[in-house]
């Protein structure tokens, strides 16, 4: 296999795989309109942990309490904007004030909200006690954090009978996307009661919609604690049962993931928890994490706290909520490249305050790291144009006796000292890299929305005026034109059309990755062009010599 045919096997491969990612997506069928605040069934922990049952508290409230008033609290910060559902006092509704919508960016991004039926959920597990479906009372519709305020809190509160009072605390943060959640219960009998909070996160199943790429990215659940590290849950897994992840810990905390975003309940370090999944009708799927409470001694109080992060996929802010919780930004397969060349990016950024600039700068010391290795391919394509009319001639002069005119080929490359392979290590050793670099731009969310220069607002869209894929395709046509041609003619032709199919392509890839390949092609050529200039003026030397 020459080297030609090598790059045709890796564009072709890689080619395919990103369009049957593609038609995954488009195929999956629609699902109908559902709710996902109030049919989701109260946890057990006999059903998810395999434990004794907890406390004898696992029926469900009555009828009459779960079809009680419901009305929306909206509560509003710097950074989101919240509907509380009072039946439950779950959040049904949450709007991120400084990420736009990809479809259109005059409107903020919903992460909770309808479309998606994406809801967080919380309660307590015991007969009459309040959960995600128990009317709540609060004062007021509408509340907002006011200037030079660094919390809001709200509070919900139910009664139970027998004297038992639960209130349902969440707390907003200035400059955070981070919700505290309580439960605080108040026991007003004459006896210890016993129950558990279980703390859920509610969604479909469907990928974040408004999403124009061709790549399909990872929506679903994960799990992670600090001995099994982090595990994807599919909603496919959820709906068999299987449960590879670990149902009780110390330690770790559940999320749903979607492309740049993520929702992630942690509860407190060193806490007891039971971790559960579910399916539940009308493609929907919860998980789950369930926090043990003591007994409460009579006319005592106890509470129980976790914390909810919802927002954007940002690395640095994730190291600094929960352990673990960077490992949300998907990179694939060559996490272990693309994590180093994210940090390299990053540093390139705080330098230059362009992220295009830090792709054009990556781009550049990337070509520096494989100078040695592309010169070698470039040598070799070099040696090879300059024999091509030779070779041609052997393929007229032996016509079909393929065996004479491999063995003839093979004299030729042994006389002038040509490697017919020695472009192909090269080229092999730099595809991890290329697709790395192609899942640092595409997954990382600080590039979303992030402009360039011009007409290129954002780097994580394509462009809206398809002149970089353009100039890429321009600048694949120039370096087919210095590469020698290939002896096959059907080969030849398939060599003229890549430029065209594979800049086809890119006219729908974010224009931040048609930017790193459309200055990777012009450092190639400039290498390139170099390179032949070189081999050719040794080979005039030599002939002039003789």
């Amino acid at each position: 296999m020459d080297t030609q045919r090598l790059i045709l096997f890796v564009v072709f491969s890689f080619s395919l795989l990103l369009l049957w990612e593609a038609w995954q997506k488009e195929a999956r069928p629609p699902v109908p309109a559902a709710r996902a605040t109030s049919e989701t069934p109260v946890p057990t922990p006999s059903a998810v942990g395999g434990q004794p049952q907890a406390k004898g508290a696992t029926a469900p409230p009555t009828a009459a309490a779960e079809n009680g008033p419901t009305e929306l609290l909206r509560v509003t910060t710097d950074l989101v904007r919240a509907d509380i559902d009072t039946r439950g006092g779950n959040i049904v509704y949450l709007e991120l004030l400084q990420q736009k919508d990809a479809r259109d960016e005059t409107k903020n991004f919903v992460l909770f909200g309808p479309e998606h039926r994406y809801a967080a959920q919380s309660g307590l597990i015991g007969s009459g006690l309040p959960n995600h479906r128990t009317p709540f009372r609060v004062q007021g519709k509408e509340l907002a954090l006011a200037p030079g305020q660094d919390s809001l809190e709200v509070r919900l509160e139910a009664s139970a009978p027998h004297g038992v009072k639960v209130t349902k605390v969440l707390t907003f943060h200035r400059s955070s996307y981070r919700i505290d959640v309580a439960e605080e219960i108040a026991n007003g009998t004459s006896a210890p009661l016993a129950t558990d909070a279980y703390f859920q996160l509610t969604r479909d199943g469907e990928s974040a919609g408004g999403d124009p790429y061709m790549t399909k990215t990872y929506t679903g659940a994960a799990v992670y604690t600090d001995r099994e590290k982090f595990q994807k849950v599919t909603f496919e897994d959820i709906a068999k049962g299987k449960i590879a992840y670990p149902k009780t810990a110390d330690d770790g905390w559940i999320a749903m993931i979607q492309h740049y975003f993520v929702a992630a309940l942690l509860p407190p370090d060193k806490a007891k928890r039971e971790f559960y999944t579910r399916k539940l009708d009308g493609d929907l799927y919860s998980i789950g994490v369930i926090v043990p409470i003591e007994p409460i001694a009579p006319g005592a109080t106890a509470r129980v706290d976790v914390a909810l992060y919802a927002g954007p996929q940002d690395q640095d802010h994730l190291e600094s909520v929960a352990p673990g919780l960077e490992l949300v930004v998907d990179y694939g397969y060559f996490k272990i490249i693309s994590q180093p060349l994210f940090w390299v990016l990053k540093l390139f950024h705080r330098w230059l305050a362009n992220w295009g600039l830090a792709i054009i700068l990556l781009t550049v010391v990337i070509k520096l790291i494989f100078f040695p290795l592309s010169a070698a391919s470039y040598k070799s394509m070099a040696k090879m144009k300059l024999v091509t009319p030779r070779l041609m001639k052997l393929r007229e002069q032996y016509g079909d006796d393929k065996v004479k005119m491999n063995q003839a080929m093979m004299d030729l490359y042994k006389t002038e000292k040509i490697n017919p392979l020695g472009g192909c290590l090269p080229i092999l050793v730099q595809i991890p890299v290329f697709i790395s670099l192609y899942w640092v731009l595409f997954e990382s969310v600080e590039l979303r929305h992030a402009p360039f220069y011009l007409w290129i607002r954002d780097l994580s869209a394509p462009d809206p005026w398809y002149v970089l894929p353009t100039l890429m395709m321009a600048s694949m046509i120039i370096q087919t034109k210095m590469n020698p041609t290939p002896p096959d003619p059907v080969q030849a032709k398939v060599m003229m059309i890549m430029p065209l199919v594979f800049g086809v392509m890119f006219y729908f890839f974010p224009s931040g990755l048609v930017l790193y390949w459309f200055v990777n092609n012009i450092l190639s050529i400039l290498q390139q062009w170099q390179i032949t200039r070189m081999i050719g003026g040794d080979k005039t030397a030599a002939g002039a010599k003789r």
